[in-house]
């Protein structure tokens, strides 16, 4: 691949990318919706997750003296505090990925905010991914070191969401339909940004609106949570009133924009309707069978790889992990490039998106004397990509509808 023909492919992808972020975009899905169902009470609002903050921007702007007074729980750095009016709405930040005493104070002020409301005001509840982290109300007889030994143990084992979310409804008082029953006597809707597979509301942010349907506790779990659970669980989960619940995002949405602007700047688009899921290792394998069945086309997916941690892992997450992985697949090959990143712009517990990889991405590496395997096998991806200058930093994006990737090889 040439200089020319790589900053050409590199930027297509880039751009495809930043599509499909604008098509969820938290504050314009959330000010869309309301302006095509406004209210015409006063409403007081509750915005939880990394999106939180874009999405009451949304609402603040739609709304207008409407908007009665509001809580945000987000992610440090994800709200605009000066753009969202503080004489109405306050901002907690809480921990994410791993919940910490941050994510219980935020708890405490949700549970202050709903005390406060006045009697039957509507409440207009704003959900996206990273609310079962960032905010928490725990079960009589669990504890925050309980909380973050199951969450650590839970990440490091690579568990998908829906599996993990079974968890932490139990050792939570918010989630499972939880904030629901909390806010009984109000009329609720619920908007969700999706972040993941099958787009169900008892699973977005482990549900704080939603009892779940199928609630199954995933194999493997260790001796200590599952005499921790039993304990957690005995209370039941609470259905609360049934509030109204929309999807406003989805990552099907993100999908088509993101293949719209890859065929509007000329260029073929096979787009994968299978969740990506599992280890690493298979979606390299179902990556290498597709370059070599359909080469020429830019293959798209959207979900969410898996990463098993090793012991002290280093700088990066799956995006960025999964980023090298393919750079080590295509090493060499002519006219080749991927792109793996987190539509919220972060990566695991990292500020960087993924990583935006061509064919001489290993082959940079080696001149500034890093080992691809090395850093691959300590969970060591950022740094590499770093010295390589294929980290995607963005920011936080305003959304979250889990991860997008996409290869091309001529």
């Amino acid at each position: 691949m040439s200089s020319k023909q790589a900053e050409q492919i590199r930027s297509e992808l880039l751009a495809a990318y930043a599509a499909a972020v604008r098509a969820v975009e938290g504050e314009r899905v959330t000010q869309t919706w309301l302006r095509h169902h406004p209210y015409d009470v006063p409403v007081a609002m509750i915005a939880l997750g990394k999106a939180a903050g874009a999405m009451a921007l949304g609402a603040q702007k739609a709304l207008g003296a409407r908007l009665l007074r509001g809580l945000v729980i987000t992610k440090p750095g994800h709200a605009d505090s000066r753009a969202l009016d503080s004489a109405r709405i306050h901002i907690c930040e809480g921990a994410h990925p791993v919940p910490d005493a941050s994510s219980l104070a935020a708890g405490e002020a949700l549970l202050g905010f709903i005390a406060d409301l006045p009697p039957d005001v509507p409440v207009l509840v704003l959900i996206s991914g990273g609310a079962s982290a960032l905010v928490e109300v725990l079960r009589p007889g669990v504890g925050l070191d309980d909380l973050a030994r199951a969450n650590d143990w839970l990440l490091a084992n690579g568990l998908p969401i829906a599996a993990i979310n079974a968890v932490r409804r139990r050792l939570s008082r918010l989630k499972g339909g939880g904030l629901a029953g909390m806010l009984a006597g109000h009329p609720v809707t619920g908007l969700l940004i999706s972040d993941v597979e099958g787009d169900d509301p008892a699973v977005i942010g482990s549900g704080p609106l939603t009892v779940p349907v199928d609630d199954h506790l995933p194999a493997g779990l260790p001796d200590w949570l599952h005499k921790l659970l039993p304990a957690a669980g005995a209370e039941g989960l609470s259905p609360g009133p049934q509030p109204r619940v929309v999807l406003v995002a989805t990552l099907d949405q993100a999908l088509a924009a993101a293949e719209a602007e890859l065929q509007a700047r000329g260029l073929q688009v096979r787009r994968h309707h299978r969740h990506l899921d599992g280890d690493i290792t298979g979606v390299v394998g179902r990556v290498r069978d597709a370059l070599r069945t359909e080469p020429g086309v830019v293959h798209l997916w959207g979900g969410e790889a898996t990463l098993i941690l090793p012991p002290d892992p280093g700088r990066g997450g799956r995006n960025q992990q999964l980023a090298l992985e393919l750079a080590r697949l295509i090493d060499g090959n002519a006219d080749a490039a991927a792109l793996c990143a987190g539509t919220d712009g972060t990566d695991g517990p990292t500020a960087d998106a993924g990583g935006l990889v061509d064919n001489r991405t290993v082959e940079r590496g080696r001149t500034e004397t890093l080992v691809a395997d090395d850093h691959l096998r300590r969970a060591d991806a950022g740094s590499f990509l770093e010295q390589t200058g294929d980290l995607i930093s963005t920011g936080p994006t305003g959304t979250n509808v889990t991860d997008l990737l996409m290869v091309w090889h001529a």
